[in-house]
């Protein structure tokens, strides 16, 4: 419990009407989540605004309200409290009322279009190795020690967000390690966190249905490093084109890691297949378990983080050459009857896709094929369709364009945009199969001994969103029982 008055510290506030005094219970944005003694905050979101439930939270027990905009009645013994921005303010105010919890850790955060998900797990997984109680937060789950929660979101809304970093400092965590997307940057999710590691892995083509342009999708990215405190470490990707801008006008102490240009942390590849990665890390020979170029970028981001944070060098990349990769990250199987390799990955944008493929073919010890299955979601940015099929059609011998999660939207009009990407000469190479299940099972159908077969876009997740419904699926268990039907 916390006086209204103590948790509105460093609030932008515009007018109070009200007593500042009374004792808050709770804090929700969700009015139907609202008892009694709660402080209702209300948020315009992408669906709805929380300003128009503002009776509804005062009806199921709210004492407090803030909000951007008050309302036109007011409720006597109700205090209101119109600020800037309430969703800035929901971090601001939700820091304070858990008590201050990111202070008392030490929180790193994850931001850039792919890798967030491997690089958070790998320094889960290397801390906690480490003798460290650590607090994870990622697109596959959520953390707490040994303990697993779901995880519906990539970064959870910031009262959600804080009210986890306060279970993990109860429970005695020391680090947390935490995906920081575009979408929770641009709508405070993530403020009022004391960060004290921020990393940037790269930046390529997605959310661009959210952020309607490239070089506002930058923006919202960099907008988090503008703001680190100066005993913060900001850290970056030198080889990514945007790598350095990302930390101009930062206060925070900056650090780059790179393959191929001069850094902090440098990291050379001297050999790349199946079994691993064999790397040179700052003049340090290690082999790794994880494969592909994009992974030795991963490593060398997990790498600078733990320095940053006083870990050991030689203790560090011990850790790490035992460690495995996130599940639904190049996830592979092998057909013992065939020799056929099968990849799962979540490759679901342009660059994603490119990455897992080129390093497919890097990997290829001879002629062997490699069959593509992928499809792209519903109701997201829809310019990436042709280009994912594009791309895939590139780097791949034959090509299955099928359903992801379609959500809302037609399966076979996702397919048809798809298909816009597939010029002349990759049509005979190019089918289309709605069903994702039947796209799988004619994979493995079409494939000889030892080809490659990589189904991309869903990786993890064990469901395909269809009008509303989750219904069971999951890529790698699908695959292996068509592997096991074969070897019957």
């Amino acid at each position: 419990m916390q006086t209204l008055n103590n948790i509105l510290y460093k609030v932008n506030i515009r007018a109070v009407y009200g007593s500042t005094g009374i004792d808050i219970h709770d804090l929700q944005s969700d009015s139907r989540l609202v008892q009694k003694g709660t402080c209702f905050i209300a948020i315009k979101g992408t669906q709805t605004d929380g300003h128009d439930f503002i009776q509804n939270a005062i009806t199921n027990g709210a004492i407090a309200v803030v909000c951007s905009k008050i309302p036109e009645k007011l409720v006597d013994h109700i205090t209101y409290v119109e600020v800037e921005n309430s969703a800035l303010a929901a971090g601001i105010i939700s820091h304070h009322f858990f008590g201050n919890p990111s202070e008392f850790m030490k929180v790193s955060g994850v931001t850039g279009t792919n890798g967030k998900t491997t690089i958070v797990t790998l320094l889960w997984k290397l801390f906690t190795s480490g003798g460290h109680t650590c607090g994870l937060i990622s697109t596959i789950q959520n953390q707490i020690g040994d303990q697993v929660l779901e995880s519906t979101h990539t970064t959870p809304d910031a009262i959600s967000l804080h009210r986890l970093l306060s279970k993990m400092k109860d429970a005695g965590c020391t680090h947390v390690f935490m995906e920081c997307s575009s979408h929770a940057i641009h709508q405070h999710r993530i403020a009022g966190i004391q960060f004290a590691a921020a990393v940037f892995s790269n930046i390529t083509h997605d959310h661009l249905d959210y952020h309607h342009s490239f070089e506002e999708y930058i923006r919202v990215k960099k907008s988090w490093f503008d703001g680190l405190p100066p005993n913060a470490y900001a850290i970056s990707n030198a080889d990514d084109k945007r790598g350095i801008i990302m930390l101009q006008n930062c206060n925070a102490r900056k650090y780059f890691y790179s393959l191929k240009t001069i850094a902090d942390f440098k990291g050379k590849i001297l050999e790349n297949s199946l079994t691993g990665l064999h790397l040179v890390v700052n003049e340090t020979e290690v082999h790794f378990k994880l494969i592909g170029e994009f992974n030795a970028y991963n490593l060398l981001a997990v790498f600078a983080v733990a320095i940053c944070l006083g870990e050991d060098k030689h203790e560090v990349l011990l850790a790490l050459s035992n460690l495995t990769g996130a599940e639904g990250r190049f996830d592979y199987q092998i057909s013992r009857q065939t020799g056929v390799v099968g990849i799962v990955d979540y490759a679901h944008t342009p660059d994603a896709l490119l990455n897992v493929l080129a390093t497919i073919r890097k990997l290829r010890q001879g002629e062997e094929k490699i069959i593509t299955v992928v499809g792209c979601g519903g109701n997201r940015d829809t310019a990436k369709r042709p280009i994912m099929a594009e791309v895939a059609c590139q780097y791949s011998d034959k090509v299955i364009l099928t359903s992801d999660n379609p959500r809302n939207e037609e399966p076979q009009e996702i397919i048809r945009e798809m298909e816009a990407g597939v010029n002349v000469v990759s049509r005979k190479k190019c089918i289309s199969i709605a069903d994702r299940r039947e796209a799988i099972k004619t994979a493995i159908s079409l494939s000889n001994k030892e080809d490659i077969i990589l189904v991309a876009g869903k990786g993890h997740e064990k469901y395909q969103e269809i009008k509303g419904v989750k219904f069971a699926f999951d890529d790698k268990k699908v695959m292996q029982e068509m592997f096991e039907l074969l070897e019957k």
